[in-house]
């Protein structure tokens, strides 16, 4: 645990992915073709949070959507990288960009195509409810299942640790 709360500590910066993380993975699929997923209000504080105190966040995503730009745009979010089949490129731009390396960021995942970006960054993370194969290779695994409070865990773990939680900013949506 010690070892954990030390990268908690040094994490300059926190990427996600949607579908599983912050979903809880399901997709309701409209007459027209859009598709319609939930986000928890929780997770939503937590993330807008972090990117007001300056926390550069990413979301990396294989879906694509209007509402997941339109959702992650009123948080704060300024890197939001939608319909991406292999996450690396969309990480390397991400990393150029505020002059950061692999071992400064939290990543948080639940599914195969987020192994390769599991693998390399300081804080390999995922939701309880990951696939099996992603739970074995994370050094933190949320006690809380996608979209349902595990990104509010993460960030409000290292924002706690690095007492940047309680500050004025906190209180203020």
């Amino acid at each position: 645990m010690q070892l954990i709360h030390s990268k908690l500590k040094q994490a300059r910066a926190f990427i996600f992915d949607v579908d599983g993380v912050m979903t809880d993975g399901s997709v309701l699929a409209s007459e027209n073709g859009h598709f319609l997923r939930t986000f928890n209000i929780k997770d939503g504080y937590a993330v807008q949070h972090a990117a007001k105190i300056g926390y550069p966040i990413a979301i990396i995503s294989g879906g694509k959507s209007d509402g997941i730009i339109k959702r992650f745009e009123a948080l704060g979010v300024k890197d939001i990288y939608t319909g991406q089949q292999q996450k690396e490129a969309a990480f390397n731009e991400f990393l150029a960009k505020y002059s950061l390396i692999p071992s400064d960021i939290i990543y948080m995942g639940d599914d195969m195509p987020d192994i390769p970006l599991l693998k390399i960054v300081g804080v390999a993370s995922c939701p309880a409810d990951a696939a099996i194969d992603v739970l074995k290779i994370c050094n933190y695994i949320s006690p809380v299942n996608g979209g349902r409070g595990c990104v509010r865990d993460i960030i409000e773990k290292t924002l706690k640790l690095q007492e940047k939680w309680w500050v004025d900013e906190s209180f203020r949506w």
